[in-house]
């Protein structure tokens, strides 16, 4: 017998080849007995198909009106990490490209079931991406609970381990108005009005369980600076594990916005120049970023951390190419 997924799987397909079915004829078809027929209708409901049966001896089984996808049987981990995915591959991309991938992104939230095509949708909706993100530390559970709490603009409760705690005695429950999804390298992270500190607040996804909605609804709040990205970032400059690196770029200032300008400042110079400030937790964050302008720079600031990384960096790939002599096209002032 078929495990459970594929046999799922092979059931909405069947159902979608003809308008009824038998269900003796249906469970013969799938080589299950009728007890292990009715589990697994019972599944395809819970994903959001509309199956409808009758019983009695000619009773069976059809898809109902707005059935007729193609099948897709996915789990909500598996459906998030799909619009993960595909959303980051976008954002690192650009072009037609971009455009092809974000219409394949398109096609996959439509064809999931209903109730996961909402946490799909809203996922994208209130998520702010970063071209450098990877797949999330955080359960997609969590990503989706939030992100639905977000679009219905309804408060949250959830369990929070500050910087610094990690015992279960220094977790705190949190109360708050759930804003923005960001992502800054590795990171997740829940921009947030904290009703208790009647202030503003970013909260790491990965230190955060347990999301629960509170029913009680808010009226939106305007983000500090309007954007919240940016209010994200700033936060993380101020601490300890953040670092900065400001480069002068020969080349455009709006080509390099469109490159990088979503996680970086860029400040026109003329001339065909432009100033690049970008902050961030991981050194290989801000390294990945210069690499993707594709155009000579000069670092103007930056910590020996940094500077280290770069000469690290610079020598693996100079050894990797063949320690050609290409002219540099980096400068460490």
């Amino acid at each position: 017998m078929a495990n459970t997924s594929s046999r799922t799987l092979r059931l909405l397909s069947l159902l979608q080849t003809h308008r009824f079915w038998p269900g003796v004829e249906l469970a013969s078809r799938l080589d299950v007995s009728d007890r292990t027929l009715r589990r697994d209708v019972e599944r395809l409901r819970e994903l959001g198909y509309p199956v409808t049966s009758s019983r009695g001896v000619e009773g069976g089984y059809q898809l109902g009106s707005g059935g007729s996808m193609p099948p897709l049987v996915v789990d909500e981990d598996e459906a998030i990490a799909m619009v993960v995915a595909l959303g980051q591959t976008a954002s690192a991309q650009s072009g037609a490209l971009a455009d092809s991938t974000l219409s394949a992104l398109s096609k996959v939230v439509q064809v999931l079931p209903a109730r996961l095509r909402r946490r799909a949708e809203a996922l994208r909706a209130v998520t702010v991406d970063s071209p450098f993100a990877e797949a999330p530390e955080v359960e997609a559970s969590v990503l989706g609970a939030i992100a639905q709490a977000i679009r219905d603009a309804e408060r949250i409760r959830f369990s929070y381990t500050a910087r610094g705690g990690a015992s279960a005695g220094e977790r705190a429950r949190r109360h708050v108005e759930p804003h923005q999804l960001v992502t800054v390298g590795r990171r997740w992270y829940l921009l947030a009005f904290d009703l208790e500190r009647a202030d503003w607040r970013s909260f790491r996804l990965d230190r955060l369980t347990e999301p629960l909605g509170t029913k009680s609804l808010f009226r939106r709040r305007e983000i500090p600076g309007g954007d919240a990205a940016a209010y994200v970032r700033a936060g993380l400059s101020g601490r300890a594990q953040g670092h900065r690196l400001v480069t002068v770029v020969e080349a455009p200032a709006a080509d390099v916005e469109s490159r990088i300008g979503r996680w970086t400042r860029v400040e026109d110079l003329g001339d065909g120049r432009c100033r690049v400030t970008g902050e961030a937790p991981d050194i290989g964050f801000l390294l990945l970023g210069m690499g993707l302008v594709g155009a000579p720079f000069t670092v103007e600031e930056a910590g020996p951390e940094v500077r280290e990384a770069m000469a690290s960096w610079a020598a693996r790939f100079t050894a990797a190419a063949g320690g050609g002599g290409a002219n540099s096209a980096v400068t460490v002032g």
